[in-house]
């Protein structure tokens, strides 16, 4: 068994835990929380062991009234691998922590690349992760458009990827980020951060991005065009995406004509906080025009990362290869639309 301890418990945090909890191959050591406020009181609830994040902070879980398992740094030392989930900038200066203890770490794609051994996907580079001691699970967006490119690479070859993201303002805790009522580019400048960060997996692709910024908190959508270097039908790439088990393509017949359907899709669905680990696409828009390729996509910011991060954990103890993993992955949490 892989003992892991998650540090952060928030949106990333809370779903990677019970994700873990639920691996047959997995131990949860614990969650770490800087703070006794909701979340630590739902660890608790959900049986998982609470540590502080912040060991000055622990008399503060003790006048709430919640137990705690230790300090962080006694969950460090007894976990294989840790997820840090913490807010961007904080795992920076966590990684000292964690290689004092010699315990291999993986990040969340707020951080900088150049902060680990390797950036990690496991549809596109899960091998690439093998025994590393820091890897940095890409973003919601670049996970997403990873298992995009994965496929359309290896079948038919990518000239030129193209794409513009239309971004939520926040997730729906972040009350920090709203009210707003604007439409931005963001960044006004090309490319976004997005196609340089694709590049950590495919160094190779010819890709340029632009990103805007809307007053939305569901999910993201991404306005897709990659130039082929064959020439497909619009069928036979349909055809190829339904093979891979992390995307879904939305029938027509179910009438999703955007995020707020496809959410309560997933709801309906029986999905936990109503999660959607798999990018979904829209049958209807992939088109093909010569040898360009069109299509939407919708990516679920808060979720999509999480069977990432189990894969990772797997690739960084060398447990299992990517066919093996990503399988027992998606059968445990049930992926597939």
């Amino acid at each position: 068994m892989i003992t892991v301890g998650i540090n952060g418990y928030g949106t990333i945090g809370k779903r990677v835990a019970d994700a873990v909890a639920q691996q047959p191959d997995m131990e949860l050591a614990g969650v770490a929380k800087t703070r006794p406020n909701f979340e630590a009181e739902a660890a608790v609830r959900n049986g998982y062991p609470l540590f502080a994040a912040i060991e000055d902070r622990m008399p503060l879980f003790e006048e709430a009234g919640i137990d705690l398992a230790g300090s962080v740094t006694e969950l460090v030392e007894k976990s294989d691998v840790v997820v840090d989930a913490c807010p961007s900038g904080v795992a920076a200066q966590n990684k000292s922590m964690y290689e004092e203890y010699d315990t291999p770490a993986l990040y969340q794609g707020g951080e900088d690349a150049d902060l680990v051994d390797v950036s990690f996907n496991a549809r596109g580079n899960y091998s690439a992760a093998a025994g590393a001691s820091h890897v940095r699970v890409v973003s919601c967006n670049t996970t997403g458009l990873s298992r995009l490119l994965a496929p359309l690479q290896e079948q038919y070859g990518v000239e030129k990827a193209r794409i513009t993201l239309v971004r939520r303002g926040g997730d729906p805790g972040q009350t920090s980020r709203g009210p707003i009522n604007d439409i931005l580019p963001n960044p006004v400048t090309l490319p976004s951060h997005h196609g340089p960060d694709v590049n950590t997996i495919f160094p190779d692709l010819a890709i340029d991005t632009l990103g805007m910024k809307v007053p939305a908190t569901l999910m993201h959508t991404h306005s897709v065009n990659v130039t082929l270097e064959s020439t497909p039908t619009a069928e036979e790439v349909r055809d190829r995406f339904a093979e891979e088990s992390r995307l879904f393509l939305i029938p027509e017949r179910l009438a999703i004509d955007g995020a707020g359907k496809l959410k309560e899709f997933a709801h309906d669905a029986g999905r936990p906080r109503g999660d959607i680990w798999e990018n979904c696409l829209w049958e209807e828009s992939i088109s093909m025009e010569g040898n360009d390729l069109y299509l939407f996509q919708a990516i679920h910011q808060e979720s999509d990362v999480v069977p990432e991060n189990i894969d990772a954990i797997r690739a960084v103890t060398e447990q299992a290869d990517a066919r093996e993993s990503i399988s027992t992955t998606n059968e445990s949490l049930g992926i597939g639309l």
